[in-house]
């Protein structure tokens, strides 16, 4: 199927992590051209670079929650390539231990919502300055299942999530039909967002070799298997085409098997002696 995205501009933010260079080689493959944004894995991102072929792709560090550095790299990306089609905004961070609000420092809270949500206004931001210039340009949110079903022990992760998911996007799908208004040739500017569930990827490889991780997980979904970084990046490629998905906007897909949710308890946590 043509998705028209050849020669395209797309700007990748967390680009070296499993599902970013999922998403990287998938446009890699649809002859895009891809700007590939990293913070810290600098070796990473230039394996990345390198494989995709530096004509194609140029990796360029940033701190997304500076607002230097963000206006920095768009404006080297701009100089590079002239332009920018589409922004996917992958960047943002997990603590990793399970640390429940009551015990929550402020610090990580702030931490949290700046890496996850500031980082992406920041990018957004950015981007809409471009689009309004050239009356053109989509965006595509990486959100998450927490922001969907809510995260016990992670509440700042599933707050800055939630936000993107659901106020955020639809509140950026109209401003960018503003900007970027539809034309009898240009459907016009669109924002989306994606929402993925358990990935098979380095962060969580570790907890998915316990098979008990991976029955509970799996639990509640239609589709009892953990998604692979394609499967999410498949769905970048599409919304991020004008062409196979020119009438879509505002939209939170949740790729997660269906998914409805997530076990509270362990079956022996359970008293069945009180009805």
């Amino acid at each position: 199927m043509n998705s028209d995205l050849s020669e395209k501009v797309v700007l990748v933010t967390g680009a070296a992590g499993g599902i970013g260079s999922a998403i990287v080689r998938n446009f890699a493959a649809e002859g895009a051209r891809i700007v590939l944004h990293f913070r810290k894995s600098t070796h990473e991102a230039k394996k990345l670079e390198s494989e995709i072929g530096r004509d194609q792709c140029i990796a360029i560090q940033a701190d997304l929650t500076s607002e230097t550095e963000v206006k920095k790299l768009f404006t080297q990306a701009i100089k590079r390539f002239g332009r920018m089609d589409t922004l996917v905004a992958n960047a943002g961070s997990w603590e990793t231990r399970d640390v429940p609000l009551h015990e929550m420092s402020l610090k990580q809270w702030r931490n949290t919502q700046d890496n996850v949500l500031t980082s992406t206004f920041l990018s957004m931001r950015e981007f809409f300055r471009i689009v309004a210039k050239q009356k053109s340009g989509n965006a595509i949110l990486i959100s998450s299942t927490a922001g969907v079903f809510g995260e016990a022990n992670h509440a700042d992760y599933a707050a800055a999530k939630g936000a993107m998911a659901y106020g955020l996007v639809r509140t950026l799908k109209n401003e960018i039909a503003r900007i970027a208004p539809h034309t009898k040739d240009y459907c016009g500017g669109r924002v989306n967002c994606i929402c993925p569930g358990w990935t098979v990827v380095p962060r969580t490889a570790p907890k998915l070799k316990d098979h008990a991780v991976v029955r509970k997980v799996t639990s509640t979904m239609a589709l009892p298997q953990i998604a692979r970084p394609d499967d999410i990046a498949h769905a970048a490629v599409f919304l991020s085409s004008d062409l196979l998905a020119r009438h879509i906007t505002g939209q939170t897909w949740i790729i997660a098997g269906g998914m409805e949710g997530r076990l509270l308890w362990q079956p022996q946590e359970i008293d069945p002696t009180i009805v």
